[in-house]
């Protein structure tokens, strides 16, 4: 990492630990309490602000909401992993549900997401979003998966670096261990600034930066930070549950998601940074609508089909919405039948046309995928 390239004190300076075996690592300054934005952000703002608004208000609304929460963690979950490098897609992600066992551990990642996310939001109601959820969250996140052996549920006594094999020709050396504790702690009073300055998405945007900048795991931060998006949304009440997906966006741009950061911590560029963050929201949150619309759609449609049945098969409609791919077994124990009756109620919606059976060979279960249902969650 060239010190040269960190030419913007306000957010932090790149340091030389010294030493026969010097390199340079980046000592970021606390976050700013205040800040002038720009004219393109503040409109970046209002449009990302109306576009959570509305968000917020169908999942308030909606007759069904778990038609937003369910499918909107499982896409954050999985595109959030997608830009640490894992290969699943959502039909492995919705199979693993089903049966109960991950095919495989880029898809068990991706479950752990979810349960981090789970065991973030439980806590919640007694603990505030700080160092110590971190630690736990970080805990599930790194279960059982890559990165296990790098202490999941602890801070790093040690130093880390992106894109190189060591330090000194790194493209970002966060803070040593001495400068990231101070910084952490700033973070975490940051986040609980009772009278802020800036408007929430702001101080969203500038919390993942920082949280990004500092890197206090040695593995996981990516995943965690992103996480920490939606959390700190739901924690402030600006959404009722997390249900704006926001990786979906940083993975198309995935390039430019990094490049911004950097760009911060070397130039100062954050309205730049800002503005990419908003871009973000807007275009997540008015996705997440559109998609809950077209599920709506669908919903009325299978209704349709099965009106003058006396059985529960709209009940399956519902479980499906949420989950498109099922096993029978799943089923019974959701509306708490038994396995021959729930059999019954998947057959009826396959000679409708809403589900396709599926096996792998003899003797293995039958699988339902709701096609018209994965179209919608996974285009």
């Amino acid at each position: 990492m060239e010190a040269s390239n960190f030419v913007a004190p306000q957010w932090g300076r790149a340091v030389s630990t010294g030493g026969a075996h010097a390199y340079v690592a980046f000592q970021p300054a606390q976050l700013p309490r205040s800040l002038i934005l720009e004219p393109q952000t503040i409109k970046a703002l209002s449009a990302a602000d109306a576009s959570m608004g509305r968000l917020a208000g169908a999942g308030r609304l909606l007759p069904a909401p778990h038609l937003l929460l369910l499918p909107s963690l499982r896409r954050e979950a999985l595109a959030s992993s997608r830009i640490e490098g894992t290969q699943a897609s959502l039909s492995d992600v919705f199979e693993a549900e089903a049966s109960g066992a991950p095919r495989n551990e880029d898809v068990r990642e991706v479950t752990n997401y979810m349960a981090a996310m789970d065991h973030g939001l439980a806590r919640l109601e007694a603990l505030p979003l700080s160092k110590r959820l971190m630690r736990e969250m970080h805990a599930v996140l790194l279960t059982g998966v890559r990165g296990q052996e790098k202490t999941p549920g602890e801070f790093r006594h040690s130093q880390n670096w992106i894109g190189a094999v060591e330090p000194s020709t790194a493209v970002f050396v966060p803070p040593t261990v001495e400068h990231m504790m101070p910084a952490l702690d700033d973070w975490e009073l940051y986040a609980h600034d009772e009278e802020p300055e800036l408007p929430l998405l702001i101080r969203t945007a500038l919390l993942h930066y920082q949280f990004e900048t500092i890197h206090p795991f040695l593995d996981g931060n990516g995943r965690l930070g992103r996480l920490f998006i939606v959390l700190y949304l739901v924690e402030r009440a600006a959404l009722p549950s997390p249900l704006l997906p926001l990786s979906p966006y940083l993975e198309r741009y995935r390039s430019d998601y990094y490049s911004r950061l950097q760009a911060v911590r070397e130039r100062g560029e954050i309205q730049a940074w800002l503005r990419f963050f908003l871009a973000a929201v807007e275009v997540q949150a008015n996705d997440a609508v559109s998609r809950a619309e077209r599920l709506l759609d669908l919903r009325e449609k299978y209704r349709v089909a099965l009106r003058g049945t006396r059985s529960r098969a709209v009940e399956v409609v519902d479980l499906m919405l949420s989950s498109p791919v099922m096993q029978t077994r799943q089923v019974a124990d959701r509306l708490e039948v038994t396995i021959q009756g729930a059999t019954y109620l998947l057959k009826q919606l396959s000679d409708a046309g809403v589900l396709r059976p599926q096996t792998q060979g003899k003797g293995t279960p039958v699988t339902w995928y709701a096609d018209e249902v994965l179209e919608v969650l996974a285009d």
